[in-house]
């Protein structure tokens, strides 16, 4: 079987079904293909900054209470024995609020949205490969079932996430000189924490064990929506327990010197088991564009080493791909169109390379458990201070018009090198 197309997108998680999205929007067949069927659940925190609101917004999603968001007002950070409470910031280039929804339905409705706006979904096919026309992707093969198909197009898309199935098949491997994280997370039924309207973060974990003794990495809690909370715990490669500990164990251990009253020291209230995933951050996979291939999302690297956000820098990526592919294919093929392209992964590191670049430095930073203390212990009892860092860990800034703290840090990503 053959399926021919102007641009075939690889993975329909929120960056594929966004640059599908798009793709459709500008007059484009696009055929979008995901090995799984919805609704399916997807390891995750479930929460969404303003950043990724926006996103969602440029999409045309409804994004009220009524449609079946919970709207987050902020965040409520924890360390050193202070508890801050900060609202998301006023800015014109963001709504005021964030977002939390599972998985399970969330990547589902955005491939509905692809599919409304012309995209052509298809489910259950697992890509195999690249098709190659002379070392250029040409198309994909794949495998629905136990029948071979083969996809045909001038364009691929890989939004296939951290495996990067398909750009390891081009030669694009991994760089390991860029920030890595990895997050488990468990949703606990808990009355006490389901009506909370503010992410919440601990930047110091101690564990039942050993009380006195500062547990690696940050965790977080904030409401689903549905009765239960995403409760999760990450690290990062530039902490020593990286790849050395039992990250569920640690979740577990944290977990029991939580208030008794959220209902989170024992299975009683837990919903399924301990999930984890990896975390690729600052463009840990480039280039983001190569004979005919185009990376978005998770398959780029392309998670925030700030925040850990992945979804919002996935569509809008996504976003951004759709609307060069748009422009190039409007051209003849070959040297003229391979030009346009290229603007691609430039306009890519315009936007976050230095930002991501920063992003490694305070990796590397919060990777000492010391200096992570005196950051926590003097820092967060400056409310000023923490509303300076909340802008720049969830990168919210207005470009032209900010204010003080934004003219700082749009300057420092600029003046940062690209990564």
């Amino acid at each position: 079987m053959k399926d021919e197309a102007d641009v075939i997108v690889v993975g329909a998680g929120p960056g594929g079904s966004a640059a599908a999205y798009h793709l459709a929007r500008h007059g484009l067949r696009v055929l979008l293909l995901e090995k799984t069927r919805f609704p399916r659940e997807k390891v995750c925190g479930d929460g969404l900054t303003p950043r990724g609101v926006r996103q969602l917004v440029r999409m045309g999603v409804d994004t009220s209470e009524e449609a079946g968001w919970v709207h987050l007002k902020g965040l409520r950070v924890n360390g050193g024995g202070v508890r801050l409470e900060l609202d998301w910031p006023e800015l014109a280039s963001f709504a005021g609020y964030g977002l939390a929804r599972t998985r399970v339905d969330f990547d589902d409705l955005l491939a509905r949205r692809a599919v409304e706006a012309g995209a052509i979904l298809h489910t259950g096919v697992h890509v195999t490969g690249p098709v190659l026309d002379e070392g250029r992707a040409a198309g994909v093969t794949a495998m629905r079932g136990d029948e071979p198909v083969e996809f045909r197009a001038p364009l691929v898309i890989a939004a296939d996430g951290v495996s990067g199935k398909l750009p390891l098949a081009m030669g694009l491997a991994k760089r390991d000189d860029r920030p890595l994280g990895v997050a488990v997370r468990r949703y606990y039924t808990s009355p006490v924490r389901a009506d909370d309207h503010y992410m919440e973060s601990w930047l110091d974990l101690h564990g039942a064990q050993d009380p006195k003794r500062l547990l690696p990495g940050y965790s977080w809690c904030w409401s689903v929506g549905d009765g239960r909370v995403n409760v999760g715990l990450g690290i990062l490669n530039s902490s020593a327990a990286f790849g050395k500990t039992n990250y569920r164990a640690l979740l577990t251990d944290w977990l029991t010197t939580t208030p008794a009253e959220w209902g989170m020291r024992d299975e009683t209230n837990a919903e399924g088991p301990i999930l984890g995933a990896a975390l690729p951050m600052g463009f840990n996979r480039v280039p983001h564009y190569t004979r005919g291939l185009m990376l978005v999302g998770d398959s780029g690297g392309m998670v925030n080493p700030m925040n850990g956000e992945g979804i919002a820098y996935a569509m809008e990526s996504g976003e951004l791909a759709a609307e060069v592919a748009a422009g190039a294919l409007a051209r003849p093929a070959g040297p003229d169109r391979e030009q346009a392209l290229r603007a691609y992964p430039a306009e890519m590191s315009r936007r976050f390379g230095g930002y991501y670049r920063l992003g490694g430095v305070f990796v590397k930073l919060i990777g000492n458990p010391h200096i992570m203390r005196l950051a926590t212990q003097h820092g967060l009892p400056h409310p000023t201070l923490m509303r300076f860092v909340l802008k720049l860990l969830a990168n919210l800034t207005d470009p032209h018009d900010g204010d003080a703290m934004d003219r700082i840090i749009n300057g420092l990503s600029k003046v940062a090198p690209s990564v």
